[in-house]
């Protein structure tokens, strides 16, 4: 139905561009948030808001860079704490053989619990932490309501939104 102008795409009306995918209300863009204790943002990913956080945990683990004073950037934490839409026992053991431990509750409807541990449970309360971390890149109107059609665009804004964060916190 559209033209192409020199490398661009008209459509009249319609609403999309790259990363953006259907979900319940509409359509949207997935936040993919790995953050420290402090709740500052060390590793970010946009996608399509149709995947499920399962298929787009490992992609997130990858983009982790955390600064040491001596030697390579480290690229693993020790824990993750996520909540029950990572609940996969093939994630479990593909996090296990790397040294990663993943914390998170079973979905409900999951009645064979080979990982639950109550001990380590307790710290999934931390997960507020989290939320904190979305909420602060929530604030930024220029993420909430996407206009640009380049992932490109948009994912510089949520690293300059991820940054301004950082700035705030530390200094």
């Amino acid at each position: 139905m559209g033209r192409d102008v020199h490398g661009r795409k008209l459509r009249p009306g319609e609403k999309g561009g790259e990363a953006v995918g259907k979900t319940k209300r509409g359509k949207g863009t997935k936040w993919m948030v790995l953050a420290d204790g402090e709740g500052l943002p060390l590793g970010v990913r946009l996608e399509s808001a149709s995947p499920s956080e399962v298929t787009l945990a490992e992609a997130t683990l990858a983009e982790v860079r955390v600064p040491q004073p001596k030697g390579r950037p480290r690229q693993k934490p020790k824990r993750i704490i996520a909540d029950r839409g990572y609940d996969s026992d093939p994630l479990r053991e593909r996090l296990k053989k790397r040294g990663i431990e993943l914390i998170a509750p079973y979905r409900k409807n999951n009645k064979e619990r080979r990982y639950e541990d109550g001990r380590k449970l307790r710290r999934y309360l931390r997960r507020w932490i989290v939320e904190r971390t979305n909420a602060w890149l929530g604030q930024f109107r220029r993420l909430l309501v996407r206009h640009e059609h380049l992932l490109s665009t948009y994912r510089a804004f949520f690293y300059i939104a991820c940054f301004w964060i950082i700035l705030r916190r530390c200094f």
